[in-house]
């Protein structure tokens, strides 16, 4: 399963992730920049910390499951 993980910053300095499951696989570096920057400047999200106040980095992670035959 892939997972798009934005993390912020937020106004007490902290790290704030927020992570959304099956991105479309054309996601480009511009509209990950610009929906984080949405998100920051519509402060659509709270933190115990403040509102969300900067980027810090995006990336996918791809969470390969392996089933393993126990019979």
């Amino acid at each position: 399963m892939k997972t798009l993980v934005m993390t912020f910053q937020n106004e007490a300095g902290r790290n704030v992730s927020l992570r959304l499951r099956y991105p479309k696989g054309t996601l480009t570096n511009q509209e990950v920049k610009t929906l984080m920057d949405t998100i920051i400047q519509k402060n659509i999200f709270a933190s115990t910390g403040g509102d969300l106040v900067g980027k810090v980095s995006a990336v996918i992670q791809d969470n390969a499951v392996q089933t393993f035959d126990l019979s």
